[in-house]
């Protein structure tokens, strides 16, 4: 194919070394460049709308379950999509799937800004994760296919570093953008950056396709595998979100999820061209990395969820200063990550990330103690432990799982890191709602009872636990005193705060469970075979 890259073999035969780039199509550092554009606004959108959804709450009229929608829809649209997606790119090229869902994903987002109910915005986000879940993999394939392996490590780094960057800087941009302007801009913005991203594609990006890349389609693996993913947190978020954990339902759909990982395990033995090959697990490495993604993206996306209500809610503060307030987990995570790359370059990734979630795990543990007159030296140093904890394993799982796979598989293997962590985002989500509910329905009732006031809770009241946000309308209502309008406001926060730090006791279980299993990991055998074969 013309433009195709060509490829040569390193000195141990072992990985192709690509041929030195002339001009800008296919030049290495330009490529990172304008593939880190392109991430960057997919990264950004997971955690700035965390920012609008009190906002949209209040716009839309939205419950806590449609608000949890808003993040689990598009998480769960990337989570199902991306092992597909990564496949499309190992066998139609990476290029063409990067530039694809660069347009449908900034599209998708002009379509949510003009939403003018929570349906529309929930179907909105679903199809902008599709969309995202095909640019994501392909920009590891490109990086991948494009640096020799003695340089991908620190153009992994600083991905990462952008990855990690853009995540953390949502709350703020987010923060400016709904304050000063709308929720609806926080969508909009994608656009004109979607369009920058696919300029910059057309002009610089080069299409690679591994010589050994799978010319056939497992169709059935994909279905079977979109459908265990989708049972499992539909499950997962329907037993928090109306059903329990108790339902019949709730537990139909996880014995489904399981029955159909089993029968999908079983297929990709018996097809001749597998969606994941199973052989890629025989790694340890690689499958400590991917279980890592998971429990990391549990921990930090569950625990955001219920930072921005916090912020907004118990403290009273705008989106601007909620964003204000989260600059220390930013900066942290902006100067920490090309750190983070370095160190493991040099010493390997096993100490970093072991070191990453235990900074992690102390950080949601240390945030059990946030309450309402906690002040902004005491949260900034929670938010900066956490900021320096997740950067190195952002940084080094990605290399883990990318670097000890073959290179004719990047493209599913950047989709399996990518798919990680959508997984563990949209479980840590839907878990750590389901505790929060759980924990603000059973201590309401005895909070309200302890406070003395004469009148019976509005059930009302009890959904607005959830969010830590006294309504407005309240101090309006007939026979509201200030006496009472206090000891409401008591209430709903001192609710909201233990169903919160409930949720950061399990975020931080799971940390230290991520932690143990950071000890498996260890550098990628193709960087390594790889190394000082090829100068940029």
């Amino acid at each position: 194919m013309t433009g195709q890259t060509t490829i040569d073999k390193s000195p141990t035969g072992s990985e192709p070394v690509p041929a030195p780039a002339k001009g800008l199509r296919g030049h290495p550092w330009l490529t990172l460049f304008a593939v880190a554009v392109g991430v960057m606004m997919v990264a950004l959108d997971g955690t700035i709308v965390a920012i609008a959804n009190p906002a949209i709450q209040q716009d839309l009229g939205a419950s806590m379950a449609d608000v949890q929608w808003i993040t689990n829809g598009y998480l769960l649209a990337l989570a199902v999509a991306l092992i597909t997606a990564g496949k499309l790119g190992d066998r139609f090229g990476h290029r063409q799937t990067f530039l694809i869902g660069i347009a449908g994903f900034a599209v998708a987002s002009g379509a949510i800004g003009m939403s003018g109910s929570i349906t529309l915005v929930i179907v909105f986000r679903v199809l902008q994760g599709l969309f995202g879940a095909l640019l994501m993999p392909a920009a590891l394939g490109l990086l991948r296919a494009t640096f020799p392996a003695e340089k991908l490590n620190m153009a992994i780094g600083i991905w990462g570093m952008v990855i990690g960057a853009s995540t953390a800087g949502g709350p703020i941009l987010g923060g400016v953008l709904v304050e000063h302007v709308s929720w609806q801009s926080v969508f909009f913005i994608n656009v004109p950056v979607g369009v920058i991203a696919l300029a910059l594609g057309l002009v610089i990006l080069k299409d690679h396709r591994a010589a050994n890349a799978p010319r056939s389609f497992d169709v059935l693996g994909i279905l079977l595998l979109s459908a265990a993913m989708g049972s499992l947190i539909w499950g997962i978020i329907k037993a928090g979100e109306s059903w329990g954990w108790g339902s019949l339902n709730t537990w139909g759909f996880l014995g489904g999820a399981l029955v159909l990982f089993a029968v999908f395990a079983f297929w990709e033995t018996r097809v001749r061209e597998p969606l994941i090959p199973l052989g890629m697990f025989r790694s340890v490495p690689l499958s400590a990395g991917t279980v890592l993604m998971v429990l990391m993206a549990f921990a930090f996306m569950g625990g955001l969820f219920f930072v921005t209500f916090y912020l907004q809610g118990v403290k009273g503060l705008s989106p601007v200063d909620s964003g204000l307030h989260l600059l220390p987990l930013t900066a942290m995570m902006i100067v920490s990550s090309p750190l983070a790359g370095a160190l493991i370059t040099k010493f390997g990734p096993r100490v970093p990330l072991v070191g990453g979630m235990a900074c992690t795990a102390a950080a949601m543990f240390g945030m059990i103690s946030l309450t309402a007159d906690t002040g902004t030296p005491a949260m900034s140093l929670w938010f900066a432990l956490l900021g320096l904890g997740l950067a190195p394993v952002m940084v080094g799982a990605t290399e883990v799982i990318v670097g000890n796979a073959p290179l004719e598989l990047s493209g599913v293997a950047g989709g399996l890191q990518q798919a990680a962590m959508q997984v563990g985002g949209a479980l840590g989500t839907a878990v750590l709602g389901a505790v929060m509910s759980s924990r603000v329905s059973s201590a309401f009732a005895d909070n309200w009872k302890d406070a003395g006031i004469p009148v019976p809770a509005d059930p009302r009241l009890e959904q607005a636990a959830e969010f830590g946000r006294v309504p407005a309308e309240l101090a309006k209502a007939p026979g509201m005193t200030p006496d009472m309008l206090s000891k409401i406001g008591g209430v709903i926060h001192d609710t909201f705060l233990s169903g919160m730090g409930l949720a950061f006791t399990v975020a931080g279980i799971v940390a230290v469970a991520a932690a143990l299993v950071a000890t498996l990991t260890k550098r990628g055998e193709n960087a390594e075979a790889g190394a000082g074969a090829a100068h940029i």
